[in-house]
């Protein structure tokens, strides 16, 4: 069964439970109103018309409690079973190249002096982020995003294909995340945690922690003392000593209370993440090494947390009325401080590697998601020795699979540098960005847009989409030698440098490009690079002369009855013409 029929089915059996749920939830809502009816007839029969006992009235009361409560229960399978076609809706959607309004598009990642996620679309509206992203979690977004910004280390790599491979398939855990929380939305956001959790201990001295209950008790028993006999003193003399010692304590408690409701949100949603990943069963060694770490405490770390959330909601109820009364004698707010440093001190050092597990996992899942998608896009297979690339059938994972046109590519042996050239619109700038966009992809750990591709461990450097500034006062020829400033800074470094140059120094006049385009590539070179230069100026496609480390390849168009065709396929050699002045005359321009 195919992955699109696999979610076709899933998701009509889910369609198939909300229609279900739909009919109990309305059939349910019309016996409440019944029984609610009831009980206004009995409370007239009884209480005006004296027809009835009151006690008749103690059935239909407790039969609408019971159907309120099985009610909820409904909605709530309901709810689930609408994330659940929500998610099976999304999948299909990425399946069928219509996913740009599908998902997080990590905008908040997307950094214009980064050396390569602009030029090669990884963040933002229809970006590559958005087709992988699948994470619930801000922490596994976050991990997601620093994957695709910075390679991996290779002895990384395998572990995560073993892990996608097994993750691919696990379709139910992917469907039982996807429905956890309250929408299915992005949450968790780990920063504020993790700096309440690490901060040092607080609520001092500890002996209040210990005469706290005991205080808390006398005073209600002050208060019985008070209301039979009458004395008020003993309640007065407990309530001072009280607020004495919760004054002491006022930056403590401001600390950690404010600090707990400000660093903790969808503490659900992280219970529920860690509940389903401690209880699933995993064969790859990496999967196996972070389960280990989400029970790295005396306590099932979702436990721990499930704790923790019923703490924070104890916390804010301090907001309400009542308890704002009763807070001080009881000394309600001390308690649940001493009660959150306590699990600080328990938990604090080990959420760290919890929140860690959680984003690693749920950047695999987002991968294996990718995988089981596109089940022909393989593993890249990782070799040693001088830096090259060699792709067959290589395709740009961002075009839909209908139109995307897939080329042999290879930068290997002596070639280590390729010269495209093409007119216009032919396709230069796409393939450059096909193999930026797959290294990087390769690098994550993730599988590739290929029939099969071979390379050793590289990083990108890439400029593609350079524009001028005026904010920060920069032509974009002076954006353009900045950018290669950063790439220059990479070459011979390790992993070695995939250099991506389109329409290289377009902003000077054509010696100066000569020249200046030459003398880079060749600096590139001697760093132990390799790379691709893209243009449309047939000089520089002579800049390598007669080296044979620098290699031609173009892309050409035909012209038909006044409209240029483009077949994106790339060939040997330099390109033979251009389509500029037939572009201005197509347009009606007299050129």
């Amino acid at each position: 069964m195919s992955p699109s029929q696999e979610y076709v089915q899933r998701l009509k059996s889910r369609e198939s439970r909300v229609a279900h749920y739909e009919r109990i939830h309305i059939r349910l809502g019309n016996v409440r109103l019944l029984l609610a009816f009831l009980v206004v007839v009995l409370a007239w029969a009884s209480l005006r018309g004296h027809y009835l006992s009151p006690w008749w009235i103690a059935a239909p009361v407790v039969a609408f409690v019971g159907m309120a409560a099985y009610h909820s229960r409904i909605l709530l399978a309901r709810e689930l079973a609408e994330r659940a076609t929500a998610f099976y809706k999304n999948g299909l959607a990425r399946i069928e190249d219509h996913w740009a309004d599908v998902g997080e598009t990590g905008d908040r990642f997307d950094d214009p002096h980064q050396v390569y996620a602009c030029d090669l679309d990884l963040f933002g509206k229809g970006s590559l982020f958005q087709l992988l992203s699948t994470a619930r979690t801000r922490v596994g977004e976050d991990t997601l995003a620093n994957w695709l910004l910075s390679p991996s280390p290779l002895e990384r790599i395998p572990e995560r294909h073993a892990a996608v491979s097994e993750l691919r398939d696990q379709l139910d855990l992917r469907e039982d995340l996807a429905v956890l929380g309250e929408d299915v939305g992005v949450g968790v956001h780990p920063d504020a945690l993790l700096t309440w959790a690490e901060s040092p201990h607080q609520m001092k001295p500890l002996w209040i922690r210990t005469l706290a209950p005991w205080l808390a008790a006398s005073a209600i028993l002050a208060v019985a003392v008070w209301a039979y006999w009458g004395m008020a003193t003993p309640l007065v003399v407990i309530v001072v000593v009280e607020a004495v010692l919760t004054y002491r304590l006022k930056a403590a408690l401001e600390g950690v209370l404010h600090g707990t409701e400000h660093a903790f949100r969808d503490l659900d949603l992280l219970s529920g993440v860690l509940t389903r990943l401690e209880a699933n069963k995993f064969r790859a060694p990496r999967l196996q090494t972070l389960q280990k770490q989400l029970s790295s405490s005396d306590v099932p770390s979702s436990l721990a947390i499930a704790r923790l959330r019923t703490l924070v909601d104890l916390i804010n109820s301090r907001h309400n009325t009542f308890l704002r009364i009763i807070d001080a004698p009881l000394m309600y707010s001390v308690q649940l401080a001493f009660a959150a440093d306590r699990w600080r001190q328990a938990h604090g050092k080990t959420l760290r590697l919890w929140v860690s597990a959680i984003g690693e996992m749920e950047a695999l899942l987002s991968l294996a998601t990718y995988s089981f998608e596109h089940p022909a896009d393989p593993f890249p297979e990782f070799s040693d020795g001088p830096a090259f690339f060699d792709g067959e059938e290589l395709g740009h994972p961002l075009v839909p699979a209908a139109v995307c046109v897939r080329n042999n590519l290879s930068i290997s042996g002596e070639t280590r540098v390729l010269l495209v050239s093409g007119s216009n619109m032919s396709g230069k700038s796409t393939l450059l960005r096909a193999v930026g966009m797959n290294v990087v992809l390769a690098m994550a750990g993730a599988p590739v847009r290929a029939r099969r591709l071979r390379l050793t461990p590289l990083q990108v450097g890439a400029s593609i989409r350079i524009n001028d500034s005026l904010r920060e006062g920069s032509s974009r020829f002076y954006a353009e030698i900045t950018r290669l400033r950063q790439i220059f800074d990479l070459a011979g470094g390790g992993p070695p440098l995939l250099f991506l140059l389109d329409e290289l120094l377009q902003g000077t006049n054509s010696k100066d490009r000569r020249i200046g385009a030459e003398g880079i590539v060749r600096a590139l070179m001697n760093g132990g690079a390799i790379g691709m230069v893209s243009t449309h100026d047939l000089a520089l496609t002579d800049i390598g002369g007669s080296d044979r480390h620098l290699h031609n390849v173009h892309f050409q168009d035909e012209l038909e009855n006044g409209k240029i065709t483009f077949d994106y396929k790339l060939r040997d050699g330099v390109v033979a013409k251009s389509n500029g002045l037939e572009l201005m005359r197509s347009i009606g321009l007299e050129v």
